[in-house]
């Protein structure tokens, strides 16, 4: 395919987020999804599942610090982490940067995703190149209920509700993150967007704040995210969400393009439309 990729979907109706793309550098269908790698003219690489865009070169630090850092400095001493989904391995990356955490597991569907990054995407594949990196091959939703009172921090990098990714954005999935949290646990979830997706949001923070008493809704911009920005859903069993539990060390911080302790808070802080939708959720 060359001169412009358009975006559309059903999730989002009457919307559409067109790139200019030089070629096709990859191209299949796998067991679960289509898979799609580009090159463009002005965002480096950009992989699409699904027609949906994953990620692009120019923006994808946004979304990989902030969905790994946000609750991985939430918590205070996080040593055992679960990523289910996040195939790509960028979420990997910026966990690998934490020296307290001893264990990564991660738990992705299709394993075609993650032979693309490898090849396609080094500077994110390169997470899976860590010593404490564990990859299981796996459906999240039953691979999380076998693995009760495990995990410090668990960050769900999933794609949108529809396709392999659709089961993690249901309530007996997070049932079963709870369950897998140990006893001062984070969860993360891909939050998607309360412009787009208002119902949505809501439902998630809903199933949030039934299973964790502490509870929150992070924001941050992503440009070539339909939109431009994207959300966590948080759920905590006891740390505080809202601040960095600790400082942040200047060696992680001096390789950071987009999280900082300021962010981080920043983050919090909702439009009033988006309060009164978590709010009522």
């Amino acid at each position: 395919m060359d001169g412009w990729f358009s975006e559309t979907s059903d999730v989002w109706p009457g919307i559409a987020l067109s790139i200019e793309i030089e070629k096709t550098l990859f191209s299949t269908k796998s067991d679960f999804q289509q898979i799609d790698l580009f090159e463009t003219r002005h965002h480096g690489r950009m992989l699409v599942l699904d027609g949906i865009i994953q990620l692009t070169d120019f923006d994808e630090f946004a979304y990989q610090e902030m969905l790994a850092h946000t609750p991985l400095f939430a918590h205070p001493f996080p040593e055992k982490v679960l990523v289910i989904g996040g195939g790509d391995g960028g979420i990997l990356r910026e966990i690998a940067r934490h020296e307290k955490v001893r264990t990564i597991d991660i738990c992705e569907i299709d394993e075609a995703v993650i032979q693309v990054s490898r090849k396609y995407l080094p500077e994110m594949g390169c997470g899976f190149d860590d010593p404490r990196v564990t990859l299981h091959i796996a459906d999240g939703n039953e691979f999380i209920g076998q693995h009760p009172d495990e995990y410090d921090v668990i960050i769900v990098d999933s794609s949108d509700p529809v396709g392999p990714g659709e089961i993690l954005f249901e309530g007996g999935f997070y049932e079963h993150c709870r369950r897998a949290l140990k006893k001062n646990g984070i969860l993360a979830i891909q939050g998607e967007s309360f412009f787009l997706h208002p119902d949505l949001v809501q439902k998630m923070m809903k199933c949030i704040k039934e299973l964790f008493k502490i509870h929150a809704y992070s924001t941050f911009l992503v440009p070539t995210f339909t939109g431009g920005h994207i959300g966590i859903c948080l759920g905590s069993k006891g740390p505080a969400l809202k601040m960095p539990a600790r400082k942040i060390p200047k060696k992680i911080q001096s390789r950071l393009e987009y999280y900082t302790a300021k962010v981080h808070e920043a983050s919090f802080v909702l439009p009033r439309f988006a309060e009164k939708l978590i709010e009522e959720a």
